[in-house]
């Protein structure tokens, strides 16, 4: 994902993330976005990132991220 999907992506998620957890939230994004700048990031991060993420998230809002991760984890699939 270049720097551009990236961003749009954050926003996507910091959107849906509880008050008060966005921080956290920026910090799991933050390190999922340095593996993928510099080549490192595989299937078991985005096995890592969904849980950790989940936690994060406004309840109303889970399933509507799991849809769209689960669109930019296709990538990583193999």
């Amino acid at each position: 994902m270049d720097k551009q999907g990236q961003d749009m992506f954050a926003q996507f998620i910091l959107q849906r993330v509880q008050e008060g957890k966005e921080e956290e939230a920026r910090a799991v994004l933050a390190e999922n976005f340095r593996k993928q700048d510099v080549g490192t990031f595989s299937k078991n991060d985005v096995e890592g990132f969904i849980p950790k993420m989940l936690t994060l998230l406004k309840p109303d809002k889970v399933a509507e991220v799991q849809a769209v991760v689960a669109q930019f984890s296709g990538n990583f699939g193999q």
